[in-house]
């Protein structure tokens, strides 16, 4: 078996401020709900990974991610039997990134009264 270096969140946003591209391989509908807030991201579902494991840059470092660490290291393994050298699995996910208070983007959740009050604002 593949073995792959495992990365702690900090680790791994230190990284990305140094290059590093992280690859989330979460569904959408859990990005939408919370995302990792970095510049250079790309948004791989495992469900299409081997169909779009192309898109990854070969010579860049590589940071696979997903909500606790588990399908990330499924891809990683992956990479590094297509040949990629440069890439690591952050343990823990967006979950253990949000423990260590790292940058998210969060799907704003509106009071169910305000969007009441929008709606009938609107019709008015």
């Amino acid at each position: 078996m593949i073995k792959i270096k495992n990365v702690t969140p900090t680790e791994a946003f230190a990284m990305t401020k140094k290059g590093a591209l992280l690859v989330d391989v979460r569904e959408p509908r859990e990005i939408a709900r919370k995302a990792f807030d970095v510049p250079d991201i790309m948004l791989i579902p495992l469900s299409e990974f081997e169909q779009r494991v192309q898109e990854i840059p070969v010579n860049r470092t590589v940071i696979i991610a997903c909500n606790s660490g588990n399908r990330s290291l499924t891809a990683g393994r992956l990479l590094l039997h297509r040949g990629y050298r440069k890439v690591v699995n952050m343990q823990y996910g967006i979950v253990g990134w949000d423990k260590e208070g790292l940058p998210i983007k969060r799907k704003s959740k509106q009071n169910v009264w305000t969007l009441l009050l929008q709606m009938f604002r609107n019709k008015s």
